[in-house]
């Protein structure tokens, strides 16, 4: 359901005869220029006419919706801020996706800010004229992965997949690498056409990314069961055993795991955007509840307690989307740190945690079935709280920034 609906269904429902404000109660939407303003418009009615009706329905049968992908590419969102659009622009986008469903918004941020984003940034002139079209435009489907059965936050320096470079290999005779290994909770990785894949070079130790055909043999793939999050993100488990990757699908721009840091910044910052959705998505939930909502003869919205719980949702919604709009403006000027970056993402996740446990108990014993999407938004923060660095890793980079003292290492 879009802002616009639920904000005019909202004050219906509440006999107010005007519509109430919109959970972007400072307008920090109206620092958009008029044609982003025109284009997160048309997101929006996408959103509410082909993604809301059916969302709880996908999340429940843990089913991707596949078929919504021509119409979501053409939107033309795909890595916003290299179409021209503002790093504000692009976050907002993630945050009116994430408020609609937050596991489609995953899956965008994993396709468009992690595997489109390192062709343009890593890519060579050959591998770009090859897979970018195609990506970009969402003929075909990419993964980023990273993370390890055994490693995740300490990926960095534990890594076990390996790449071993073999002189010659190729049937046209030019080198190849072998890749062995395991990846988990790998995004999109059940169907990908093509993923990012990250190792370590067996000959000096640094870390390669590679650009692997998902259907190579000796990759092997399987979706992650039972998640109480995220569920209709198809998360794998993936190895490599002895797959044959040829040199010219190497990323030559990735020479070390800070160039994924690059990467992961802006990831990062997605995910924080992702966690502002998640406040509005359950604003927009609890308020309409409340003013429709009768008990002991009067609404919902006529207690108390109940406005008070609704205002800190709101507030903590605005802070951190006040937040994220300044690093925004920081990405704009090249000067957005890890460190601010880190702040942001923790800060905000535990804003969210919050804010979606006051919407869930607000609805009472309706917020625990997915007839209500409260129940929906309440359980998908757990994974926001958690990935892209969860929120005692970003507090410890932020620890160690404002100490000098790494408590990590």
């Amino acid at each position: 359901m879009s802002a616009d609906v639920m904000r005019a269904e909202a004050g219906a429902a509440a006999g107010a005869g005007r519509d109430l404000p919109t959970a972007d109660f400072f307008d920090f939407e109206a620092m958009l220029n008029a044609a982003e303003q025109a284009k997160l418009a048309e997101l929006r009615e996408f959103l509410a006419r082909e993604v809301a009706p059916y969302a709880g329905e996908w999340w429940n049968k843990a089913e991707f919706p596949a078929h919504i992908l021509p119409q979501l590419a053409a939107l033309e969102l795909s890595a916003p801020a290299q179409r021209g659009y503002s790093h504000l622009f692009a976050g907002l986008v993630i945050a009116e996706i994430t408020r609609v469903d937050t596991s489609l918004a995953t899956f965008f941020l994993v396709h468009h800010d992690l595997f489109v984003e390192s062709l343009y940034g890593f890519g060579s002139e050959e591998q770009k004229a090859r897979l970018l079209d195609d990506a970009a435009n969402l003929r075909t489907t990419g993964a980023f992965a990273l993370t390890e059965p055994d490693h995740g936050s300490d990926v960095a320096g534990g890594m076990e997949t390996t790449a071993r470079r073999v002189a010659g290999g190729a049937p046209d005779g030019g080198d190849t690498w072998v890749l062995n290994g395991a990846k988990r909770w790998i995004g999109n990785g059940t169907f990908c056409d093509y993923m990012l894949v990250w190792a370590r070079d067996e000959a000096d130790g640094g870390i390669r990314g590679f650009i692997v055909d998902a259907t190579l043999p000796g990759v092997t793939r399987s979706r992650i069961e039972n998640k109480i999050a995220l569920r209709t993100v198809q998360n794998a488990d993936i190895t490599f055993k002895d797959v044959q990757v040829a040199e010219a699908d190497r990323f030559a721009g990735i020479s070390s795991f800070e160039d994924t840091n690059e990467l992961l910044r802006g990831s990062r910052i997605m995910v924080a955007w992702q966690g502002v959705g998640q406040q509005l998505a359950a604003f927009d939930v609890a308020r309409q509840y409340a003013v429709e909502r009768q008990q002991f003869g009067r609404p919902l919205a006529k207690f108390q307690l109940v406005q008070q719980q609704l205002v800190t949702m709101l507030g903590n919604a605005v802070a951190s989307m006040g937040m994220m709009v300044r690093i925004a403006q920081l990405q704009e000027q090249g000067a957005a740190d890890m460190p601010q970056v880190a702040l942001a993402k923790s800060y905000v996740s535990a804003r969210m945690r919050e804010t979606v446990a006051m919407g869930r108990s607000l609805l009472g014993g309706n917020g625990i079935v997915t007839d209500f999407a409260m129940a929906k938004i309440f359980a998908d923060a757990e994974a926001i709280y958690t990935y892209e660095g969860s929120f005692e890793i970003n507090t410890l980079i932020v620890g160690r920034a404002v100490t000098g003292v790494s408590a990590i290492v």
